[in-house]
C-alpha cells in the first residue's frame, strides 16, 4: 500500500481539519440532545489528541528549521490564534447576559476565570453554579489545553535533542501512566465526583500527551515507510474496536479512569493512517471541501454553539428546527470570525513561525 506525501501543497497537514469537523459535529449533536447515542466527550478527546499531535509536529518542524525552539514565539502564536475569538465571544455573551438577553449570570470573577483559562478548576472548586452565562461551561476544555502548554515547551526544550526524542518520550509516557494512576486513586480510593476527573487538567492532559507521543514516535509526516496492508487493516480494526468498547462499556469506574487512556491509544493509528493515506478511502472524506471548512471554523463554532443551544432551544415548537437554526447561527458566527479576525491574524502568526 503506497504512502502518499503527507503534506499538501499548502503545507497544511492533511485530514486534521476533517478530524476537527468530526470532533465539533460530535460535540454539537451531543449537546443538541443526542448525548445518549452520540458521545460528546469523545469529540473533546479528539480535539485534545489533535492538539497534542499538531503542536508537537509544529515544534519539531521549527527545531529542524531554526535548530531551536523559541518559547516566546510559541506563546505569542497561541495568544494570537486563541485569544481574539475567545474574547469576542466572552464580551458578547457576557454583555447580552448582563442585559438579560441570555440565560445565566454575568460576573467579573466568572469572566476572568474563563478569559484566563481557569474555567475548569473555577467550576470544580469555586463556582456555586450562578456566576457565568449558561452554555459557557464548556470552556473548561480550553483551560485543559492551555495548562498543558504552559509547561510543555519548556519540557520539550529541556529533554528533546535533534534527532533524539527518547528522553522526552519516556517522560511523557510515564506521565500518562501517572495520570491514569491518579484518576484511579481519585475514583476508587477517594470516590471523587465524575466532574472532578472529567474537567480537571491534572486528570485529562494525558489525552493531549497521547497526540504528542504519536508526533514524537511515529509521525506520519516524517515517516517514509510504506503502509503494509495487513498491519494497516489489523490496527484499524483494533482501534475501532477499542473506541466502540470505550463508548459502549458503561461502567462508571471504567469511564472515569481507563476510558481516556483506551481512547488515546486507539486514536493513534487512526490519525497516523488518515494523514499518511489521506488520499485513500475512507480518509479522503476527511479532506472534502465541506469537512475542511467545518474544521477550519470548529474553534469558533465550539465557543458559541452551546450558548445558542441553551438559549434557542424553545424558539420554535420543533426541536429539530431549533437545532438546525443554532447550527446555522454558529456557523455564521464562525464564518464572520474567520473572515474578520482569523484570516488577517494568520498573516501575523506567520511572522513568528
Amino acid at each position: 500500500m503506497a504512502a502518499p506525501a503527507a503534506h499538501a501543497a499548502s503545507g497544511e497537514i492533511p485530514s486534521l481539519d476533517g478530524w476537527r469537523a468530526i470532533a465539533i459535529l460530535t460535540v454539537f449533536l451531543s449537546h443538541a440532545g443526542l448525548g445518549n447515542i452520540i458521545p460528546g466527550g469523545f469529540g473533546v478527546t479528539i480535539f485534545f489528541f489533535l492538539s497534542g499531535f499538531l503542536i508537537t509536529s509544529l515544534m519539531l518542524a521549527e527545531r529542524r528549521r531554526r535548530e531551536r525552539i523559541s518559547i516566546p514565539r510559541f506563546y505569542l502564536r497561541r495568544l494570537i490564534r486563541l485569544s481574539p475569538p475567545l474574547l469576542i465571544t466572552l464580551v458578547g455573551v457576557y454583555s447580552l447576559t448582563h442585559f438579560g438577553k441570555l440565560a445565566g449570570a454575568a460576573t467579573l470573577q466568572g469572566f476572568l476565570a474563563q478569559a484566563f483559562y481557569f474555567a475548569n478548576y473555577y467550576g470544580i472548586f469555586f463556582d456555586p453554579g450562578n456566576t457565568t452565562p449558561e452554555g459557557t461551561g464548556i470552556f473548561w476544555s480550553l483551560a485543559v489545553e492551555e495548562h498543558f502548554y504552559f509547561f510543555f515547551p519548556w519540557v520539550f526544550t529541556l529533554l528533546s535533542r535533534k534527532e533524539d526524542n527518547r528522553n522526552l518520550v519516556i517522560v511523557l509516557a510515564a506521565l500518562c501512566v501517572l495520570i491514569l494512576a491518579w484518576r484511579c486513586h481519585l475514583v476508587f480510593d477517594l470516590h471523587a465526583a465524575e466532574f472532578r476527573t472529567f474537567y480537571a487538567s491534572d486528570t485529562r492532559i494525558d489525552s493531549i500527551i497521547f497526540g504528542a507521543l504519536l508526533a514524537l514516535t511515529k509521525n506520519p509526516i516524517l515517516d517514509e515507510s510504506r503502509a503494509a496492508p495487513r498491519t494497516y487493516r489489523m490496527l484499524m480494526a483494533v482501534s475501532i474496536a477499542l473506541i466502540l468498547f470505550s463508548i459502549l462499556y458503561r461502567s462508571a469506574g471504567f469511564r472515569e479512569t481507563f476510558r481516556y487512556t483506551v481512547q488515546g491509544i486507539a486514536l493513534a493509528p487512526l490519525f497516523y493512517y488518515s494523514i499518511k493515506l489521506h488520499g485513500s478511502w475512507p480518509f479522503r472524506t476527511l479532506n472534502s471541501r465541506f469537512m475542511k471548512y467545518i474544521g477550519r471554523c470548529s474553534y469558533s463554532i465550539y465557543l458559541i454553539h452551546f450558548v445558542l443551544l441553551v438559549n434557542l432551544r424553545s424558539v420554535t415548537p420543533y426541536a429539530a428546527v431549533n437545532v438546525a437554526l443554532c447550527f446555522v447561527l454558529a456557523l455564521a458566527f464562525a464564518a464572520i470570525v474567520d473572515k474578520v479576525v482569523d484570516q488577517p491574524l494568520r498573516a501575523v502568526r506567520l511572522r513568528y513561525k
